[in-house]
């Protein structure tokens, strides 16, 4: 059984899928593990460092993957990286599946499966292998700490001989995973918090935060949450009278940090150009959706807009990424907690349960042919 860890192509990708300890523990499982030169570097892993750990480190990208079984990567391989692969390797990442037919279907005509870390099922005993939730943690973070490094404010009350400073009055715009790191970070730090989110389930969680819920909390609230957790497309008026209470509370705030993203739809618009422009001078606006078109009216991806009137909209893409230590630590133990499920323990030999519920929900490709029904083409 061998597993290969690929340096990421795309240059603003720092992450890596696996770490030193994960390597220890995929050597525990019998396998022989390649690690491509350079691979940790962005994320502070050195090739010394998966050396001691028991692996063992190729010059380039096809020494590495030149017979793998498995193939682990933070994002999905490119075209030209599919040729290294044997056909009917596994491959693992964050494969972004949606909008990029051509890409899994050239992931199909490859031969390799492929597995979207991201489509796995939101139950139990796959808690430890939610790559969203590990990453959307640490980006709610960052989130806060990008802020109030740009906010140029300080964010808790200060009281001094010189007198008091007041505390920061920042608003997260979601309570998801993110949005709740976000709370939690900024009421750290000092701030008065402030969030809103359609999720009714989301009020106790802000609430318990130490944070106050801000929402139209009408019939059409109450119902607003999908089976699987996650919210719902909200009807136009309810968007309405939502957009006129966030108006109001947006334009006293000093931070808002936005959150809100629907799996494989364009980012819902939460922050009109007028809210903006209602801003006081200085105040910052954090979106954390701008890959997917962002929540934020003028928000550019990987740039810090400013405003005719003073208000900056901070736009970084992968801002995972930006904690690359931290957040390959957490992706490379989900990556580990998946495969440990494909693996025959006691035969240390690979052995694929296709009918696993955690497998049929992630697998994008086999056997040349597109399976996740989601992704197959039209025709089908």
């Amino acid at each position: 059984m061998r597993i290969a860890v690929l340096s990421e192509t795309d240059p603003a990708e720092p992450r890596v899928a696996a770490v030193p300890e994960t390597v220890k523990k995929y050597k525990a499982l019998g396998a022989d593990v390649t690690v491509q030169s350079g691979a940790g570097l962005k994320a502070g892993v050195p090739d010394a460092e998966y050396e001691a750990a028991g692996a063992s480190i190729a010059a380039d990208a096809k020494a590495a993957a030149e017979g793998a079984d498995i193939v682990l990567r933070v994002r999905r391989p490119g075209a030209d990286e599919l040729p290294a692969l044997k056909r009917g390797a596994i491959v693992i990442a964050i494969m972004d599946p949606y909008g990029h037919e051509a890409e899994v279907k050239a992931m199909a005509d490859a031969g390799v499966s492929a597995i979207a870390m991201e489509l796995m099922p939101r139950i139990t005993r796959a808690q430890v292998m939610d790559v969203l939730s590990s990453q959307a943690n640490l980006a709610g973070y960052r989130a806060v700490v990008d802020g109030a490094a740009v906010y140029g404010r300080a964010l808790p009350m200060m009281m001094t001989a010189a007198g008091t400073v007041p505390a920061a009055r920042i608003f997260v715009m979601g309570a998801g995973v993110a949005g709740l790191q976000a709370i939690a970070t900024a009421r750290r730090m000092g701030a008065v918090v402030t969030a809103t989110d359609v999720r009714p389930a989301a009020k106790e969680q802000v609430e318990s935060l130490g944070a106050k819920f801000v929402a139209v909390e009408d019939d059409e609230f109450k119902q607003a949450e999908t089976a699987g957790g996650y919210a719902k497309e909200m009807s136009a008026e309810y968007k309405k009278k939502q957009a006129e209470l966030v108006a109001s509370h947006i334009a006293k705030q000093d931070i808002v940090v936005t959150t809100a993203l629907i799996p494989g739809r364009p980012a819902p618009r939460l922050v009109t150009a007028d809210m903006v422009a209602a801003m006081r001078p200085g105040s910052v606006l954090v979106d954390l959706a701008v890959e997917r078109g962002g929540n934020v009216e003028g928000v550019k991806a990987d740039e810090v807009v400013e405003t005719q009137n003073g208000v900056k909209i901070v736009g970084y893409a992968n801002v995972p990424g930006r904690l690359a230590a931290t957040s390959s630590s957490l992706y490379a133990r989900n990556l580990y907690a998946f495969v440990e499920t494909l693996v025959d323990k006691a035969a240390k030999t690979l052995a694929v349960k296709w009918d696993d519920e955690l497998v049929k929900a992630t697998c994008l490709t086999r056997d040349g042919a597109v399976v996740h029904p989601n992704f197959q083409p039209k025709a089908a």
